[in-house]
């Protein structure tokens, strides 16, 4: 049994436009900062580090994304592979905390986040995808921003998708709205008309304010 981990460090709010195509800008909606920790019988992984500052941003009820780490039991030097989903500050500046990890990022993103990954003892880079272990691999997908990706966990009849930014919203999936300024539109809406099918998958959304806190997950067969 394999089990994910949605692990909130901070609440906020983004205007509707930001969020989902056709939004208000005077219309605000609550989002929350997650990562997500995947327990596999020898790996943890963590699946983007978060942050602790954000300008622009009021983050309410923040915590340390190393703290959010600790508090499922684990120690930020027990965490074996960091998946950085996009470069973006909120996903990638804690990353010195988990300087045990082999950390795995878009080769695109990794020219724009490089700075953030100067502690960090193993950097891998990809084009496309990258196989972490049995039944994880993280995808690019480039809609969010050029070389934004998604984890896929493979879990049999169904498969988990943590899918970073390229939707801040279940709304986007449950209504096929593309998300409200993504920096591809046509990469966007291919990722939004595949993973709506919520007969194949499963969505963890990295901003979803109704997170669920634990999924437990059967290795497919």
């Amino acid at each position: 049994m394999m089990k994910i981990y949605a692990l909130n460090y901070a609440y906020s709010v983004l205007p509707e436009d930001s969020v989902f195509k056709g939004g208000s800008p005077e219309n605000y909606v609550p989002i929350s900062f997650l990562m997500y920790l995947i327990k596999t019988e020898d790996k943890i992984i963590l699946v983007d580090a978060g942050c602790e500052t954000l300008g622009g941003f009021e983050m309410k009820d923040l915590i340390s994304p190393r703290k959010a780490v600790e508090n499922t039991g684990v120690s930020a030097d027990d965490i074996t592979d960091l998946i950085i989903t996009h470069s973006h500050h909120d996903h990638i500046a804690c990353a010195r905390y988990f300087k045990n990890a082999t950390v795995y990022i878009q080769n695109d993103e990794y020219e724009q986040g490089k700075r953030y990954l100067k502690e960090s003892k193993r950097v891998v880079t990809f084009d496309d995808k990258y196989t972490i272990c049995d039944g994880v691999e993280v995808i690019k997908i480039g809609g969010h921003s050029i070389g934004s990706c998604i984890v896929e966990i493979d879990a049999g009849e169904k498969t988990y998708v943590i899918t970073g930014d390229e939707c801040y919203s279940r709304r986007c999936l449950d209504e096929h709205i593309c998300a409200g300024a993504p920096y591809s539109v046509e990469n966007n809406q291919k990722f939004i008309e595949k993973y709506s099918d919520t007969d194949k998958y499963v969505s963890l959304v990295s901003h979803d304010p109704d997170y669920q806190s634990e999924y437990k997950v059967p290795y497919s067969e």
